[in-house]
C-alpha cells in the first residue's frame, strides 16, 4: 500500500508506539519547538560561559557549559531552561521516576554531537532519545 492509499484515520499517531497521546500535554513535541529549545539553551550556555571568560570569547567553554547545564537540569528537574520556556519536558521510560544520571549524560553527549539529534525515527524522536529511551514531550 502506498502512502497515498492510506486513509488519515488509519495512520499511526505520532508517539502511539510509546504509549503517548496524539495531542496535548504528554504528546511528542514538534520539531520546531525542540529546535527553539536547543537554540535557547545554546545561547544561555554561551552567555554563562562568557561571564567567566570575559573579555575573551567563550569559544569551546560554551560547549562545556551547555553539556554540564543540560545534564544537571535534566537529572534534577527533567527539563532545561529552554524546555521550560517553551513548555517541554523530557519523558522518562517509567513515568513518575527521576531521570537516571547516565541517561542524562549519554543523551547530552550525543546531543552535543548534533548529528544524532537530526537522525529521527517515524515518531520524530532523535537517535539520542531512542538510545536513552526518552522522548521530548509537551508539558502544557
Amino acid at each position: 500500500m502506498t502512502r497515498d492509499d492510506v486513509q488519515p484515520s488509519q495512520e499511526r499517531a505520532r508517539g502511539a508506539a510509546l504509549g503517548l497521546p496524539a495531542t496535548g500535554p504528554g504528546s511528542l513535541a514538534p520539531f520546531g519547538r525542540r529546535v527553539g529549545q536547543y537554540l535557547i539553551d545554546a545561547v544561555v550556555s554561551g552567555l554563562v560561559a562568557a561571564l567567566f571568560t570575559a573579555p575573551e570569547a567563550p569559544r569551546l567553554w560554551s560547549l562545556l557549559t551547555f553539556g554540564v547545564m543540560t545534564v544537571v537540569f535534566l537529572a534534577l528537574a527533567g527539563q532545561t531552561p529552554g524546555m521550560r520556556l517553551l513548555g517541554l519536558r523530557l519523558a522518562h521510560p517509567q513515568p513518575g521516576q527521576r531521570l537516571a544520571l547516565w541517561r542524562a549524560v549519554v543523551r547530552t553527549g550525543l546531543l552535543v554531537l548534533l548529528l544524532p539529534a537530526l537522525v529521527v525515527d517515524s515518531d520524530g524522536r532523535g537517535l539520542h532519545d531512542r538510545l536513552t529511551d526518552t522522548a521530548v514531550v509537551l508539558d502544557r
